[in-house]
């Protein structure tokens, strides 16, 4: 049956051993982590207890992403996992993990910004020289 998830294993709260009651069960069982990687999207059908499915992804390239701040959430592509306090090798594999800190694209909640506060995010201001140099080509296209 593999990974089990009783308690056969533990000590006594006096420190003693406890001896196993019985052998292991098929509810007590336990699956290895599904260890999501960094690519296109395949998942997994897992049967499970009352013959309901999980779905287990294997692979995931995109998300729904949480602006806090702005009370905000939209679906957005994951381009990198950038790191994980837990393990760098998660780091190194790409491996997708609660609390691991990845690398998205920002265009979904970009627009959300420039069409809520109507202005635009990201671009660089002119300076009175530039603006200058813009209105002489206009003055002299027109």
């Amino acid at each position: 049956m593999g990974l089990s998830r009783n308690k056969a294993h533990k000590h006594r709260k006096t420190g003693g051993k406890q001896h196993p009651l019985r052998q292991k069960r098929k509810f007590e069982l336990g699956r290895p982590a599904a260890n999501t990687k960094l690519g296109p999207k395949r998942i997994h059908l897992v049967r499970c207890r009352g013959g309901n499915i999980k779905q287990r992804a294997m692979r995931l390239d995109q998300g729904n992403f949480s602006w806090a701040s702005q009370a905000v959430a939209r679906k957005t592509r994951v381009i990198d996992t950038v790191y994980n306090a837990s393990n760098n090798e998660l780091v190194r594999t790409k491996t997708l993990v609660k609390n691991g800190i990845v690398l998205i694209d920002a265009a979904p909640f970009k627009q959300w910004y420039e069409a809520y506060y109507l202005k635009e995010l990201g671009r660089k201001k002119l300076t009175k020289a530039q603006l200058k140099e813009q209105e002489q080509k206009a003055e002299q296209g027109a």
